[in-house]
């Protein structure tokens, strides 16, 4: 299995065994880490493995999900950081599911035992890992996700490649399974919006959410030799819709 075969495998595991991985499991986690380029570079980034394979530590029980391993991930604090944290864990997630293993992102779960990086990087979100008790994946067909016909408006009919860069997206997990995001299609780009709410920005876990799906859609954009960048345009930005917000758009470079 690969990142892109996750996509359409991975789910979240909320029971576990209490059982350690090797050091070198452990170590190709920080490796593979280390390579992932964020949805901005320029943005200072770190993680840190908490072992709790013992069981014993009450602390991280209040984590809400008895796991023997979370990954916790810090960041600057600069415009979209939570959309690059998510969009680097979600690839984290997707390589523990290659290893056999079960992940499953905290939401509230802020470590007690303080920042290690002492204020220089805020603490942004959690995920549980390990060897799960019962299957950590499932079949694409199970997930509990809207049609593609409920998220997407077309300007003009989808190619293969198209449908199966929407397709990752409607699968990216959310926040309370939130599916907030929208997308206007055309041959060669996606245009994403977020349902618009009260507040004319989006929230920490939203932004987070969408930075979980931009890694998908750029997974699969790298499986099929696709030229995909992720960027703002201007000329969207400054229009406004009833209903929805401009996130970022998808172009297919030609």
């Amino acid at each position: 299995m690969n990142l892109y075969e996750a996509i359409f495998s991975r789910k979240s595991v909320r029971n576990y065994e209490m059982e350690p991985v090797s050091n070198g499991l452990l170590q190709d986690i920080r490796d593979f880490y280390s390579q992932i380029e964020g949805l901005n570079p320029g943005i200072r980034t770190d993680i840190s493995i908490m072992d709790n394979t013992t069981g014993k530590n009450k602390m991280m029980h209040l984590f809400g999900v008895k796991a023997p391993y979370y990954l916790v991930f810090y960041s600057e604090e600069k415009d979209l950081a939570q959309m690059n944290a998510g969009y680097i864990m979600e690839q984290l997630a997707l390589f523990l599911c290659t290893k056999g293993l079960g992940t499953c992102f905290l939401g509230n779960a802020k470590p007690k035992f303080g920042n290690p990086h002492k204020g220089s990087l805020k603490f942004m979100i959690t995920m549980a890992f390990g060897k799960s008790k019962g299957g950590y994946t499932r079949k694409a067909v199970d997930a509990r996700r809207m049609d593609l016909k409920d998220l997407c408006v077309y300007k003009e009919v989808p190619r293969q490649w198209m449908k199966q860069l929407l397709e990752a997206a409607r699968l990216a997990p959310s926040s309370m399974n939130s599916q907030p995001w929208r997308f206007v299609v055309y041959d060669n780009r996606i245009h994403v919006f977020a349902k618009k709410h009260n507040m004319n920005h989006l929230g920490r876990y939203e932004e987070l959410n969408f930075g979980i799906m931009f890694s998908h859609l750029m997974v699969v954009a790298e499986e099929l030799w696709l030229d995909v960048d992720l960027i703002r345009l201007e000329d969207i930005t400054h229009k406004n819709f009833p209903n929805n917000q401009y996130v970022l758009s998808a172009i297919l470079r030609t």
